[in-house]
């Protein structure tokens, strides 16, 4: 029988019953969820100076989540967004129990109540089409390693994919005939994405005759990619990049930065946002309208277009216009 009290049981039912049966949530979310918990759970039983495995869901007090969330911010150097990530997932579990156990609706409320912190919005970081083009120049294509840098990062810059999304990438996906990739994103949702031609010939190149069902992208030690193993060959790719390319050295990259390039330069292209939409794997169309938005170059261009016809006399400059001065003097 569950004890409706204990905080452990709840946790429990949280992470497999709703987190994976219910919602079927990314493996990542699912691991940020679980994150949360590892660090809140010590500190509430530091708090109450009792065992974790005796916590009660009282223990949990709107005082002691908010104490919490200051020690991450204070003790852990988190950011907002991330203090607000934390608190996010408390929300779900507060949500989970209260409907659950009516007789934690109150306690739940108040868990909720707690407001998420206003936080800067950051500025996405892209590379122009020349810092592109040196990152991809930056492999040793001599070697194998270089070829299976090159091609990753082809495909990346070609698709927009996450690097979860390439670490996960099997031979069977890709269609060689059709030109395309079918990438299994967040959510399990699946998109299509068409390949260039020089695209295919890499990939082809490092798939060889291995097994349809092996991974794509593989390490050094012919085992399948991590998205880890991923960024750390875009960091390293990056690095010898900057040697010819030094703009490069004021841009942290990263795999999430060659997505964001694919974005951007597919916007520039003139390609319809809801087409950069689907391209991404976004449900929502808000998120891609964050590329359009801090497109300075596609901004400019619009502008541009609409920009009036300078006039046929154009009046004097205002220090020609002594009236107005006297007038502005006279005030």
């Amino acid at each position: 029988m569950t004890d409706h009290g204990s905080l452990g049981s709840w946790v429990r039912r949280f992470l497999l019953e709703y987190l994976v049966s219910e919602r079927n949530l990314a493996s990542n979310t699912q691991q940020s969820y679980r994150d949360m918990l590892v660090l809140l759970l010590p500190f509430a039983a530091q708090r109450q100076a009792k065992p974790v495995d005796r916590l009660t869901i009282g223990d949990l007090s709107p005082e002691l989540v908010r104490e919490f969330l200051t020690d991450l911010e204070q003790s852990r150097h988190c950011t907002g967004a991330t203090r607000n990530q934390r608190l996010g997932a408390l929300h779900a579990l507060a949500r989970f129990i209260g409907e659950r156990s009516p007789e934690h609706l109150e306690w739940c409320a108040q868990i909720r109540l707690i407001p998420f912190k206003k936080t800067p919005t950051s500025t996405i970081t892209y590379l122009d089409k020349p810092e592109m083009d040196a990152l991809l120049a930056a492999p040793n294509r001599n070697t194998a390693q270089g070829r299976r840098d090159y091609a990753l990062l082809l495909f990346l810059y070609n698709s927009g994919a996450r690097a979860s999304e390439a670490a996960e990438l099997r031979i069977a996906d890709i269609d060689w005939y059709a030109h395309c990739a079918r990438i299994l994103g967040k959510g399990s949702k699946q998109r299509t994405c068409p390949l260039w031609a020089v695209t295919m010939a890499q990939l082809r190149s490092i798939a060889a005759q291995r097994p349809a069902e092996q991974r794509l992208f593989l390490n050094r030690n012919g085992r399948p990619m991590t998205r880890f193993g991923i960024h750390t060959l875009i960091e390293r790719n990056a690095a010898r990049a900057r040697t010819t390319m030094p703009s490069l050295g004021t841009k942290r990259v990263s795999p999430h930065v060659v997505r964001h390039s694919t974005a951007t330069h597919l916007l520039r292209a003139g390609v319809d946002i809801n087409t950069v939409r689907a391209w991404l794997g976004h449900v929502s169309l808000t998120t891609t309208n964050i590329y359009a938005e801090t497109d300075l170059e596609t901004k400019a261009s619009a502008l541009a277009t609409c920009a009036p016809a300078a006039p046929d006399n154009p009046s004097k400059p205002w220090r020609a216009q002594p009236e107005l001065m006297e007038f502005l003097r006279n005030l």
